[in-house]
């Protein structure tokens, strides 16, 4: 079985591990461990009555819900089945330009999106230790024939852009596209979302997903946030009936669970600090500070076969970074989960790297 580029493939995890999926404690996406909701479950089985009917067309009380959820009019907010089926769609409005730039490294899926369409990449480094965009280079911003993709935290780093750090870039491109699956994980006191600019910039195009935040990856539910014409574009690339009934109805319910939110941005802080001082004390591994639901770790020894080890000796399953060409061998990725999971990855790390130094 191929090794996967994404987090999440249990099938491959338990194949190396000889185990049952049921036995992999898996690190490897990074999935809220408090979700899903009560609120979605219960709304799901309430609509389940509801799957012999088509969905409405035009998710009415969806994107109610969601514009009400972020103070937009509706006609601002499309739904998707999943934010990947609207970063398809943002990549062939990026291969309209003359070239899209990419901060790197960054998320696989982007270059699926852009190659669809045979969109021309640009490809500037991030530094790893600097929250800013100081490292596009000048000559991108000299001609509004580019786009320019970013995710927001940054992923696989967890750094946090400000809002100032992106807003000057929505002048000098022709299309930004920020994608924004992990802000919800930031106090409103703290996220630096760009939504609140989308209605002054025609530009701008938001993505947004409930799989991290909320724990509904099988749902397969985002939605983008946008012009209503660019939207209404949109909408007649893609096929009919995206989302489904039950996805839409645990996503009303999730957005107004105030409750499941507040209880999130409380317990991530202080179980991403724990994990952190955890993992740094580890001789050979230094994580990096992030804003994220998830560390990247520096390694002085490989990291897939630290995956493999975790994964045959102890069923635990961390995200290794060979997909990313400017991590490779020598990082890792883990998410937050539960104060007991998290220790029992640092101390299954401690038994495997002590091991390997003998």
């Amino acid at each position: 079985m191929r090794q996967p580029r994404h987090g999440g493939n249990l099938a491959w995890a338990a194949a190396v591990a000889g185990c049952p999926l049921s036995a992999i404690l898996d690190f490897s996406a990074s999935i809220n461990p408090l979700g899903p909701p009560d609120s979605s479950l219960a709304a799901i089985s309430s609509e389940l009555g509801n799957i012999r009917h088509y969905p409405d067309p035009n998710y009415g009380e969806l994107k109610q819900a969601l514009g009400c959820f972020h103070k937009l009019p509706s006609e601002w907010i499309m739904p998707g089945n999943g934010s990947a089926e609207l970063l398809t769609w943002a990549g062939r409005e990026l291969a309209r330009l003359a070239a899209t730039v990419l901060v790197t490294p960054t998320f696989g899926d982007y270059y699926r999106a852009l190659r669809a369409f045979n969109a021309e990449v640009l490809e500037f480094p991030m530094s790893l230790i600097k929250s800013d965009l100081s490292l596009i280079v000048d000559y991108c911003l000299t001609t509004k024939d580019k786009g320019l993709l970013l995710n927001n935290p940054h992923n696989p780093t967890g750094k946090l852009l400000t809002r100032d750090a992106i807003l000057p870039y929505l002048k000098e491109f022709a299309l930004v596209v920020v994608d924004e699956a992990f802000m919800d994980f930031l106090h409103p006191s703290q996220e630096q979302s760009l939504i609140e600019a989308v209605q002054e910039f025609p530009n701008l195009v938001i993505l947004r997903s409930l799989t991290k935040f909320y724990s509904l990856p099988g749902l397969r539910f985002g939605y983008a946030i946008a012009h209503p014409q660019r939207l209404q574009e949109w909408q007649s690339w893609r096929d009919p009936w995206a989302v489904n009934c039950l996805a839409g109805a645990a996503a009303i319910a999730a957005v107004k669970d105030k409750q499941f939110q507040q209880h999130t941005w409380e317990w991530l802080p202080k179980a991403r600090n724990n994990l952190f001082e955890g993992l740094a004390k580890i001789p050979g591994l230094q994580p990096l500070k992030g804003a994220a639901n998830f560390l990247l770790v520096e390694s002085k020894y490989s990291t897939s076969d630290l995956q493999h080890k975790l994964l045959k000796r102890h069923q635990i399953f961390i995200r290794d970074c060979l997909s990313f060409p400017e991590l490779g061998d020598r990082y890792f990725r883990s998410s937050v989960r539960s104060e007991s999971n998290n220790r029992r990855l640092v101390e299954a790390i401690k038994q495997v790297m002590g091991n390997s130094e003998q």
